[in-house]
């Protein structure tokens, strides 16, 4: 009782910091990766669960990983992210003042816990808390006081412009062995929103909000829901392991006070997701691990809308079931990644990952405020016995900058948005 205690004492700390803190990501606002050692991996080892956080992939594999317990966090940063407007080309009512711009607010932690119970040999429940983000920009007033209807700021409002989301995920999963080295697994997902924007009121002073008083600068909304993850994994040949999951649309209440921004009345669900990976094991210290990830964002209006021509096709378009969004294409993500071992005590990894960022060149402008487009990341990390039952584990994080540039189509000045991002990441992990 008094481990159960412990562990569920952490689990709430947990999911109290990651509901606090700026969680961002890097696969368009999904993480690259849930768990150190997988992100180790560039978030790839569905196929080779090695902790209670792959339940946040593949919850078939929380059989195998025993009794444990895993806690950590990451230091997130996204450095630089930001926006390059051209001069204005006097073709619409919305230039954007030509200048260079970087969002403040670099530095994000995010923690994450994770407890597996084995309840037989053959079978376990688990609890996984993590988050998402990614959909963060603060940008400061304008240098030249802005062209929008009430000047300064990206978008005309002031004194800045931006926008924030986070998500918790709390995973409450069941796992059970079909034989020796199958098995199957299925996760109750409770997930928790919370958004706010800023800077965007001249979008409704050009009528172009359904709700201009539910479109910006309202302070944070919240918004819940519930979704499920179901998973499979089996050996296929001597050492090749396969696994496959698939997590459904997370239907989310809307949030209310920003009606008048979102598609839907505010409404902003969370997409569906599968991955498929294979691990194989070379010998008994080398191991090679590919997934393939593909997250349907395309199939969310207030994401996948696109700005055009949605948000001319008439008065008071910001809101209402067509209305434009962020218009993000869906993302298909490809992760290798090396691990092997070189002691007892020492385990090391690296990875990278390869996909097309999700925002096409026509939607760069609304897309300031989000611009999640980086494409690669390079990842290196380890493991370091500490005792018997315990164990260090770290990771590092690269993504490489990548720009995208179009045409504000509200003026036709040309706009490029810019991301680059690092992050470091540590976790313990403890057996019982």
């Amino acid at each position: 009782m008094k481990k159960f205690n412990k562990s569920l004492m952490a689990g709430l700390v947990a999911a109290g910091l990651v509901a606090s803190f700026g969680a961002n990501a890097t696969n368009g606002y999904f993480s690259h990766g849930y768990g150190t050692k997988s992100k180790g991996l560039a978030g790839g080892g569905i196929a080779m669960p090695q902790d209670a956080m792959a339940a946040a992939t593949n919850p078939a594999g929380m059989v195998f990983v025993g009794e444990r317990m895993d806690l950590g966090v990451a230091l997130f940063s996204p450095n630089p992210r930001g926006y390059t407007a051209g001069t204005p080309a006097g073709l619409g009512p919305f230039p954007l003042f030509p200048e260079t711009v970087e969002s403040d607010d670099d530095m994000f932690l995010i923690p994450h816990f994770a407890r597996n119970w084995m309840l037989d040999a053959d079978s376990s429940a688990g609890i996984t808390v993590y988050g998402n983000g990614g959909m963060n920009t603060n940008y400061p007033s304008s240098a030249g006081g802005g062209f929008g209807v009430f000047g300064g700021g990206a978008f005309g409002g002031n004194p800045q412009a931006g926008v924030n989301l986070e998500q918790l995920f709390i995973n409450a999963s069941y796992a059970k062995k079909i034989d020796a080295k199958s098995s199957w697994g299925a996760s109750a997902i409770f997930a928790y929103q919370k958004f706010k924007a800023d800077g965007l009121a001249a979008f409704g002073a050009f009528g172009l909000s359904n709700d201009p008083t539910k479109l910006t600068d309202n302070g944070s909304d919240t918004s819940t829901g519930f979704g499920v993850k179901l998973g499979w994994q089996g050996e296929v040949s001597e050492g090749l392991t396969l696994a496959a999951s698939y997590q459904s649309e997370i239907g989310m209440s809307e949030f209310d006070d920003y009606a008048g921004l979102f598609a839907e009345n505010g409404d902003f669900d969370i997409p569906a997701t599968w991955t498929v990976g294979l691990a194989y094991e070379m010998d008994s210290d080398n191991s090679l691990t590919f997934d393939v990830q593909n997250i349907a964002y395309s199939d969310v209006a207030s994401i996948g809308n696109p700005m055009m021509p949605n948000l001319v096709s008439g008065p008071g378009n910001l809101g209402t079931s067509n209305g434009a969004g962020f218009g993000w294409e869906d993302m298909t993500i490809y992760k290798l990644g090396y691990q092997w071992t070189t002691s007892p005590d020492w385990t090391w990894r690296v990875g990278v990952s390869t996909t097309d960022q999700p925002i096409p060149d026509s939607e760069v402008m609304f897309n300031i405020l989000a611009p999640g487009i980086v494409e690669e990341h390079f990842t290196f990390g380890f493991t370091k016995k500490t005792g018997t039952d315990s164990e260090f584990n770290f990771a590092a994080m690269y993504a490489p900058e990548v720009e995208v540039r179009g045409v504000n189509p509200l003026d036709g000045q040309t706009v490029t948005i810019r991301m680059q991002e690092y992050e470091l990441e540590a976790s313990w992990g403890w057996k019982f």
